[in-house]
């Protein structure tokens, strides 16, 4: 599946800023591996339940996921970035 355009919320970008650089660079290598193909199975991509219903998760490394929706069948917004235990705790 193709989208038109990817956009990240403020709170991700303010999440995104604290990371470690190696952290930050993980994430680009699995931004361009998402945008080649969303299905890859390294990103471990699944929907969320309960306040996050509706959102999807992939990972990053280790322990840090990115939370993502798709608005208008067409646009990835990145929402937020974190450990699991930051998202979910």
């Amino acid at each position: 599946m193709l989208y038109h355009q990817i956009q990240f919320t403020k709170g991700f970008t303010k999440q995104f800023k604290k990371l470690r650089e190696t952290q930050q660079n993980r994430f680009y290598e699995r931004l361009d591996l998402f945008k080649k193909n969303p299905n890859d199975k390294v990103l471990r991509d699944h929907a969320l339940k309960g306040n996050y219903k509706g959102c999807r998760s992939i990972d990053i490394q280790g322990d840090l996921r990115v939370i993502y929706y798709i608005k208008d069948g067409r646009v990835i917004i990145f929402a937020l970035i974190g450990t699991h235990s930051q998202l979910y705790g």
